[in-house]
Order: structure tokens, then C-alpha cells, then sequence
């Protein structure tokens, strides 16, 4: 297994950054955002859906980090970010322009929770950071 070490400059790199963490899970502790750096970053528990072969494999899960530079303002809802043990999980991200490279990021987690991130451009980073361990399941979407 290689560790993926993926950048997006635009929406069709985010596009598959955001394929890459689909599912991922997040504790609310293990995001932050550095007012000075001006940027949003976050640890997670990647599902690596390259190495779940077939139905019954249950895959892997990989330690990522991923981080976004050039933030303005940071907009949580629809869950407690001073829950710091709380955890969510992680179902997309997307990037609607607003003036010229500027735009919203937006983490989308199950339940309805969302990170919205007001970007001065869009650049992201996401890097595997080596471990990685069998997953307990596959994860599964219902489609009602």
C-alpha cells in the first residue's frame, strides 16, 4: 500500500481528494483552525476504498491529515464543536467559487454537520501518515 500524498488547486482535484475521504471518520478535537496561519486543518480515519477488494473484504483504515491554506472565516453547524470528543463522519467536500479564485469550501458530514471554509483560493492538501489497520466494516450508505 502507498500513502497518498494528494494536492487540489481546483475543483476537479478536489473532486478527488474528496472521493479519497469519503467516510472518513473525524473527532471534533482533531480539527482546528489557526486564526494566524490562516489555515483549517484535520486528522482523520481514512477508509482507503482502493484496497476493498470485493464485497466481503472489509478493507483498511489510514491515519490522513488533511488541511486547507489561504482560510478567511471558518462556519460550523449542525453539530457541537466544543464536544471534543465527539466524532463525525465525513462524506464530502466541495468548493463553489464567489469572486475570481475566492470561494466556500464546504465539509459535509452524516447527520447534516458542516464546516464551511471561506477561501481567498482554494488549495488543499491531504497526506496519508502511515498507519493504517484493517477495518472493523466496509462503510454503507442506505439510499432511502
Amino acid at each position: 500500500m502507498t500513502d497518498l500524498k494528494l494536492l487540489a488547486l481546483d475543483t476537479e482535484d478536489l473532486e478527488v481528494i474528496s472521493a479519497h475521504v469519503q467516510d472518513a471518520v473525524v473527532r471534533v478535537a482533531d480539527m482546528g483552525y489557526a486564526r494566524a496561519d490562516r489555515r483549517f486543518a484535520l486528522l482523520m480515519n481514512r477508509f482507503d476504498w482502493s484496497s476493498a477488494q470485493g464485497r466481503r473484504d472489509k478493507g483498511v483504515r489510514k491515519r490522513a491529515a488533511l488541511h486547507f491554506d489561504a482560510v478567511q472565516s471558518v462556519v460550523t453547524s449542525g453539530y457541537d464543536p466544543a464536544a471534543a470528543e465527539g466524532v463525525l463522519e465525513l462524506l464530502a467536500i466541495s468548493f463553489s467559487p464567489i469572486d475570481g479564485p475566492a470561494g466556500i469550501v464546504e465539509l459535509s458530514f452524516a447527520g447534516g454537520g458542516t464546516v464551511r471554509l471561506g477561501v481567498e483560493c482554494l488549495e488543499a492538501r491531504l497526506s496519508d501518515l502511515g498507519a493504517a489497520w484493517a477495518a472493523a466494516a466496509k462503510p454503507a450508505h442506505s439510499l432511502d
